[in-house]
């Protein structure tokens, strides 16, 4: 049972539990269905945990039969340990962020190792056990997470109720809540990411920071004979994935030698100039135009494009008076701002499962700081039922901590759209798009709150490793990674590598499916590599890696990964 000190839940996971698989395994990890609820109204925390961590492997790795993982890369050790839980609030903030601290029994007292890794997308705070759990934790080091002020700490305006620190539906006045909106609506579902009206995205260094204070903090609760742990005596490595990513290199920004070196996978980061774009400027962009464009790349057309194309040529957005020209515009388009044919087929994935719609939909309302209920063009997120809103019932809202991922749709969330559904989007679309390109004061506030996001370059002397898949179809690297080693470089800071991998693409755990499989390569064995290798470059074992262009090969169908057809740079 969980028991508290002062602010501190800590909690003990050995004998059939652990803290980088919850006592699941490969095996559990791997099963299609999700750890059930003994009571599904009212799970327990040790419950929740174990969804969060099944759900949280399952979309980050690959976990498929072939994959290799946990046998030629990654790990999957039974690694028992103590847990220590709080919320964290940054200076002028709303809302907190998650913290959590790992420390394993099997603690590297002598090395003094403390990785702090940020969640991926807007994922809750087991949301990067993929990354730096399985590289710390199973080589001692203790691993402190955050959701940085994201995650899936959704809140019923229905019902009136939240989450609490362990996952548990409550209500305000009984209980401390990770989220408590502040809104008149009282209906459907405010989240966290959209509707903490703090602009998280812009405080994610300063997130990971406080994460890596209170890892040392926890550290010292679970070794007191060893205290005080300080940045002077315990190295601090900081690693994400995706925002995760970004976070760590805004981490990598913030002065003063309590960060010892920073290793960036596939980062959602904006720079100024070099090429560098918004993630809104190119969502919002690939939202309307991919559906048109990608046909005219050979990919099989969804059944909106034709609208989206005939719609698109009517605003004068692209030309053609048919619908083959019309594609062949839309894709002109998109390559003239910096897409690429590989980033295109695999941003195909994010067009078809609708990504770009609900990835613009939060960021519109973190941006513009809008409370639930007063999005700039009129979207909400509600349980709903053949498409009509209602109110979540007690079963759905049990899970939406565990299962949900920080942005609608999911979990029984859905994003409510105020045009009627024969209009198939498309004026929604062009709303969030116009609050990007269009004037007026809502666009100016969307506009002020990117720019609050632009990244600076690392800490003079502070190693970096940035990681990404040259065909990343979602945060593509022209616009992210590119931008910030040249940016960097521009600013003097020569401890700054870049690995770019040929054949890598967004998200690893796509390629379970046969689909997948033959195009492409994980991203996760590069992203440990590259820890291994600054973790030996701070033990004065070696310098940092030279910048490669890494050529992988992907593993063909039914046969398993091999180590040396991912070419990782020795």
């Amino acid at each position: 049972m969980p028991t508290p000190a002062n602010d501190v839940i800590t909690t003990t996971h050995r004998e059939g539990d652990d803290l980088l698989t919850a006592g699941l395994g490969g095996d559990g990890l791997r099963a299609m269905k999700a750890p059930t609820f003994a009571d599904p109204v009212n799970p327990i925390a040790a419950e929740l945990r174990r969804r969060a961590i099944w759900n949280s492997w399952r979309g980050i790795a690959d976990l498929g039969p072939t994959g290799g993982y946990g046998s030629v890369y990654g790990s999957l050790a039974n690694v028992p340990g103590r847990e220590y839980s709080s919320l964290s609030l940054v200076p002028g903030a709303r809302q907190p962020h998650r913290v959590l601290a790992q420390v394993p029994d099997a603690f590297d007292a002598e090395k003094r190792c403390l990785v702090v890794t940020v969640a991926s997308g807007s994922r809750g705070v087991y949301g990067a056990m993929a990354v730096g759990a399985a590289w710390g934790l199973p080589r001692g080091c203790a691993v402190v997470h955050t959701d940085k002020a994201a995650g899936s700490d959704y809140f019923d305006l229905d019902a009136g109720l939240g989450v609490a620190v362990d996952g548990r539906i409550a209500t305000a006045p009984g209980t401390p809540l990770a989220f408590v909106p502040a809104t008149d609506a009282r209906s459907g579902v405010a989240v966290k990411h959209a509707h903490s009206q703090d602009n998280p995205e812009a405080d994610w260094g300063r997130h990971t920071r406080q994460a890596a204070e209170f890892g040392l903090r926890a550290l010292a609760m679970a070794f007191p004979d060893q205290a005080p742990f300080t940045f002077g005596n315990t190295r601090v490595i900081a690693v994400g994935i995706s925002n995760g990513g970004g976070a760590v290199l805004r981490a990598a920004e913030i002065e003063g030698d309590w960060l010892d070196g920073v290793v960036a996978g596939e980062p959602n980061v904006m720079v100024e100039g070099h090429g560098g774009r918004a993630l809104y400027d190119y969502t919002t962009e690939a939202a309307l135009l991919m559906p048109c464009a990608l046909p005219a790349l050979g990919l099989p057309a969804l059944p909106t494009a034709a609208k989206m194309c005939e719609a698109m040529a009517k605003e004068g957005v692209i030309e053609g008076r048919d619908l083959a020209a019309q594609q062949q515009s839309a894709l002109a388009k998109l390559r003239a701002a910096g897409w690429s044919d590989a980033a295109l087929v695999s941003g195909a994935t994010s067009t078809a499962f609708d990504l770009w719609r609900s990835v613009a939909v939060t960021y519109a309302s973190a941006y513009t700081r809008s409370a639930a209920g007063a999005h700039p063009c009129g979207y909400g997120f509600s349980a709903m039922e053949a498409g009509v809103p209602r109110a979540a019932t007690a079963e759905e809202r049990a899970a939406w901590w565990s299962d949900g991922s920080g942005i609608p749709p999911g979990a029984g969330v859905h994003i409510v759209d105020p045009q009627p559904a024969t209009d198939m989007g498309i004026q929604g679309l062009r709303c969030l798009r116009g609050l990007w390109t269009g004037e007026g004061d809502i666009a100016r506030q969307l506009h002020a709150g990117v720019a609050e996001t632009r990244a600076a370059p690392p800490r003079q002397g502070l190693p970096v490793i940035v990681v990404h898949g040259t065909d990343d179809g979602l945060i593509p690297a022209a616009f992210s990674s590119a931008p910030y080693v040249a940016a960097a470089r521009a600013a003097g800071r020569g401890d700054v590598r870049y690995w770019q991998v040929r054949r890598a693409q967004h998200f690893d755990a796509f390629l379970a499916l046969p689909q997948f499989t033959p195009h492409y390569v994980p991203l996760l064995p590069y992203v440990y590599a590259a820890l291994d290798r600054l973790d030996a470059h701070l033990d004065g074992k070696g310098g940092l890696p030279e910048d490669a262009l890494i050529d992988a090969k992907p593993r063909a169908s039914g046969q398993a990964l091999q180590l040396k057809e991912l070419g990782i740079p020795d």
